[in-house]
């Protein structure tokens, strides 16, 4: 059955490969302790996905590209949230100065690296992310983080159509549940953005760390 399906979308032009560009950023979406604390309500038991992360935000530092982490805060009452916290009740732990909503241990940024604070799925909604990539000189966007059928599929669909090659970092992205995982893998690598292993992004930033572009 699932050579089939990717008969069938090879078949019909899905999936080409776009490849990295030559000024990449790093993207980590909302890795943030509501994801990490099995009594939260977004407990996602990514602590697999956390340890890609840290050795990919590792790598991202040692070449000296940009990187940008996002979260998410509400003021009280939620106003700011509009239908997205109507639809997922959850997101409730975002609200004030929740500790929830700190940031992964491994992961919290550096002094040179920005935060994106954000309200809704995609890091590019609403935010001065787009016009910080573009400013920068970038083309292309590696993306990590939680969840992937959420935020993190929000935010790569919204670095293509923001002119931006997206690269969903596979071990560094992670869900709740592996079916939703992998039905969104598989998507967004047929439509929209590269899927790549951890270990051959880390040695394309290797590459840019040693001067080599591609």
């Amino acid at each position: 059955m699932a050579e089939d399906l990717d008969r069938d979308y090879d078949d019909a032009g899905f999936g080409r490969r776009l490849g990295f560009g030559r000024r990449p950023a790093l993207v980590i979406v909302d890795f943030v302790q509501a994801y990490l604390e099995p009594a939260s309500p977004l407990y996602a038991a990514v602590e697999g996905t956390l340890e890609s992360a840290r050795e990919l935000l590792a790598a991202a530092r040692a070449a000296a590209i940009p990187v940008f982490h996002t979260n998410v805060r509400y003021t009280a009452g939620r106003g700011d949230g509009g239908v997205f916290v109507r639809k997922v009740e959850a997101l409730k732990v975002f609200e004030g100065d929740s500790p929830l909503a700190a940031f992964a241990a491994g992961l919290e940024p550096a002094s040179t690296e920005a935060v994106i604070t954000k309200q809704y799925p995609s890091a590019f909604f609403a935010t001065s992310l787009a016009s910080s990539l573009t400013s920068l000189g970038v083309d292309t966007v590696l993306v990590a983080g939680v969840t992937t059928s959420g935020c993190v599929r929000a935010t790569a669909l919204d670095a293509m159509q923001h002119g931006f090659v997206p690269v969903v970092v596979r071990e560094a992205v992670g869900d709740r549940d592996v079916r939703p995982h992998e039905a969104n893998l598989f998507d967004l690598g047929a439509k929209y953005a590269d899927v790549v292993a951890l270990a051959e992004v880390v040695d394309y930033l290797r590459a840019l760390e040693n001067g080599c572009r591609v």
